[in-house]
């Protein structure tokens, strides 16, 4: 009815955007970063190119993020983002599509009405906006359409969103600001107050990624950072161990576990025992944090799981959520 690939699911992520055309999968995967010369307003790069000049531009041009914390901080440039993105992604096309976007469990009506009309400006036909657990589960396989809760922690970069869900709806959720960017800032805090070293958000990044640890290793992992020396001023390079990260990033951990035990707390009983029996799926680019499966099943007792592509799964579960509502009529 809508024709091959008109139909696109949009993970507008504080990290990366993902899209997902019907037909094709994910066709696109970028950094929501956008260098923009202030003298003339004009957009350099965005996207991979945009983020390789993070901390890294003269003062009239600056690399910014336009979401911070899964909300649109900056209307403009995620307007000119978005419409970058959806065409490098559909080519040449004079259809314009059919776009779901996904967002944060805890977005306001507001923030909700930002991102629709971003995506309208930026060429859709017809917008479509579903809430980030819902699409990160069908995106993970799970039939949400059966009277049976299925509990999906979706730790991102700006945001995690937890929720129960059961025939095709949220029962109990919640939002927190704890996700992957900061991790990051933690990483640098504690390099500053531990090592007197200055980092920037990107070596944060590749330290989280190559030693990063949310619980114990079983053997101890390191790796070479350089910095300036807040002391000296002068460059410096030390060695980073995974316990250290550990240590760094504890009281962050700890805040998303509670935040995941909260949610069990005010779970109902029956979908309680059906967590129980299932398990917990992980997903969003944060679960890839090494040990953050094993944590959460320490503290709740329940097994946990992280999904097969967890970078892609509410990118997938968006792009899928039309063909979803037409399978499952009524059930919005």
């Amino acid at each position: 009815m809508f024709g091959f690939g008109s139909d696109i699911g949009i993970d507008l992520g504080t990290a990366n955007v993902i899209v997902y055309i019907k037909g094709k999968g994910v066709v696109l995967r970028e950094p929501s970063v956008v260098a923009i010369d202030k003298e003339t307003n004009k957009v350099l790069a965005v996207g991979s190119e945009a983020r390789r000049m993070l901390g890294r531009t003269p003062g009239h041009i600056v690399a910014i993020r336009p979401l911070r914390q899964g909300v649109i901080s900056d209307y403009t440039v995620t307007e000119k983002m978005l419409k970058y993105f959806i065409a490098k992604a559909l080519g040449k096309r004079i259809r314009k599509p059919r776009i779901t976007v996904c967002v944060p469990s805890g977005v306001t009506e507001v923030e909700k009405r930002a991102v629709e009309d971003a995506t309208y400006q930026a060429g859709a036909r017809k917008v479509e906006i579903i809430e980030e657990p819902i699409a990160a589960a069908i995106g993970a396989g799970i039939d949400i359409s059966k009277a049976i809760g299925s509990m999906v922690v979706d730790i991102g970069g700006g945001t995690t969103d937890i929720a129960v869900i059961s025939l095709g709806g949220t029962v109990v959720s919640t939002s927190i600001k704890v996700a992957g960017d900061n991790f990051d800032e933690a990483i640098v805090r504690y390099m500053r107050k531990k090592h007197n070293l200055l980092i920037g958000e990107r070596t944060a990044e590749e330290i989280k990624v190559k030693v990063g640890t949310a619980y114990k290793r079983p053997e101890v992992l390191q790796m070479d950072v350089r910095g300036r020396n807040l002391i000296t001023g002068l460059p410096k390079t030390i060695t980073v161990t995974s316990e250290e990260t550990e240590e760094a990033l504890r009281e962050a951990t700890a805040n998303l576990v509670e935040a995941v035990h909260s949610v069990l707390e005010k779970t109902p009983p029956e979908l309680a025992s059906d967590i129980a029996d299932r398990g917990i799926v992980l997903t969003g680019g944060g679960s890839l944090l090494q040990g953050m499966d094993q944590l959460i099943e320490k503290k709740t007792g329940i097994t946990v799981i992280t999904a097969d592509d967890p970078l892609t799964c509410v990118a997938i579960g968006t792009g899928k959520y039309v063909e979803f509502l037409a399978a499952n009529k009524g059930m919005k």
